[in-house]
């Protein structure tokens, strides 16, 4: 209910007569104020003229009166501020801290408003607001999924910026390791990611020029080494001799379990062996992988890059134990695209904001408009509601909306769920 009366009161939906405070003096909404989303009252900076006189200041919202003495506002200078205390339930009067009156207003909620938004909050349908998407102006659609993106790039950003202060500010690191959970392909995504957070980075460069060496690091970090195979298989026998050797020699850290591994109905040439042999190419190939990137200003140039491909012996070998006609096993187009999605586009534009560099900003949304939409369940959810999906940048603003406004049952922040509301 106060969630309701807070849009109802931002959106100015009011009733045609006067608004009058519960002691009768008229009150005229100048302009709302700004929604606050931290501590303190709900809006800041509010115009209200009160029985003629013109306040500046804030309003508080509750859903009855007496929360403001629940939540112990009476005893909160930070809320002597307010002009104003708006309630759906009028069962007290309030006060400011030195004992002021404060002027209360009831705001009556339209039945038609509450009707729609319990239908948005009960139904089972998804998207609950299809409805409207037919009569929605391009406009409107435009701008809320430009607006999604945006807030899905500074998302991604934040998340790259808590992982670098954990890697003392070292992108390249951070950069590889959000490549690695990304190799994952979702499936593997949590086993990748723990397995790059477990790779001592600075001792893997010292043999970076040495590709066996680098497979040596990575396949036993991963623990698969220690999986059983045919006796014959010299090229496992050797991997594991020289894996002994360096982890005595930098003390490495417990490897991985196998358990940790999924391979449940992974085609062959999405196991975590072929993963890690192409993650082992790349990283001895592109010595500075993080900058070849940011430096690259095409899609083709980061693509051609990111191909890679294997030592030979992961050319006719899914494991271990299953082999494979002989064939250069480069990354694919389409894996290509969700690895440029998910982890070059986001860097670009943390990078771009880290160094105040608008054209690598720039850059990420250029290379997401040019990139086909993700084929996914949330994309073909909206699309079959009606609304069109052509682009990454399309498909990356319906995943910020699925995950953050309608799963959450947030339809009040969405301007679809304002759309929906506001159509009778």
């Amino acid at each position: 209910m106060e969630k309701l009366l807070h849009y109802v009161w931002k959106h100015k939906i009011f009733p045609l007569e006067m608004l009058r405070t519960t002691s009768g003096q008229p009150v005229e909404v100048i302009d709302p104020g700004l929604p606050n989303m931290n501590a303190g009252p709900d809006f800041f900076n509010a115009k209200l003229k009160i029985e003629g006189t013109l306040w500046v200041g804030n309003v508080e919202i509750h859903r009855q009166a007496s929360d403001w003495f629940r939540h112990g506002h009476d005893r909160d200078k930070s809320y002597d501020t307010v002009i104003l205390h708006v309630v759906g339930v009028s069962d007290c009067e309030v006060y400011r801290t030195n004992g002021e009156l404060i002027p209360q207003l009831l705001l009556p909620c339209p039945d038609t408003i509450r009707q729609r938004y319990n239908e948005l909050k009960q139904t089972d349908i998804y998207p609950p607001c299809y409805s409207i998407f037919g009569i929605l102006p391009q406009l409107t659609v435009h701008s809320w999924l430009s607006a999604l993106q945006v807030e899905r790039f500074e998302q991604k950003a934040r998340i790259i910026s808590k992982r670098l202060e954990q890697f003392n500010q070292h992108w390249e690191d951070v950069f590889f390791i959000t490549l690695a959970r990304n190799f994952g392909f979702g499936l593997n995504g949590d086993a990748f990611e723990s397995w790059a957070n477990h790779i001592p980075f600075r001792s893997v460069d010292k043999h970076r020029d040495n590709l066996f060496q680098v497979e040596a690091f990575f396949l036993g970090q991963a623990g698969l080494l220690e999986e059983e195979t045919d006796d014959r298989d010299m090229y496992h026998q050797k991997l594991q001799k020289e894996f002994r050797y360096l982890q005595h020699k930098f003390d490495l850290p417990t490897p991985m379990s196998v358990d940790q591994w999924r391979f449940l109905r992974l085609r062959p040439g999405n196991f975590p062996h072929v993963r890690l042999a192409q993650l082992a190419y790349l990283y001895h190939k592109e010595q500075a992988l993080f900058s070849r990137i940011m430096e690259a200003e095409t899609l083709d140039a980061v693509k051609k890059i990111l191909a890679g491909g294997t030592s030979l012996y992961w050319e006719e070998h899914f494991n271990f134990r299953k082999t494979s006609s002989r064939r250069t096993k480069r990354v694919g187009e389409n894996a290509l695209n969700l690895i440029v999605i998910n982890t070059v586009i986001p860097f670009l534009y943390a990078y771009g904001l880290h160094k105040a560099d608008e054209m690598l900003c720039e850059r990420a949304t250029c290379f997401l408009e040019a990139l086909k939409a993700e084929n996914n369940y949330v994309t073909r959810l909206w699309s079959g509601a009606g609304l069109p999906v052509y682009t990454a940048a399309d498909s990356q603003a319906l995943l910020q909306l699925q995950k953050e406004y309608c799963e959450k049952k947030d339809c009040l922040r969405c301007r679809f769920g304002f759309e929906y509301l506001r159509h009778q």
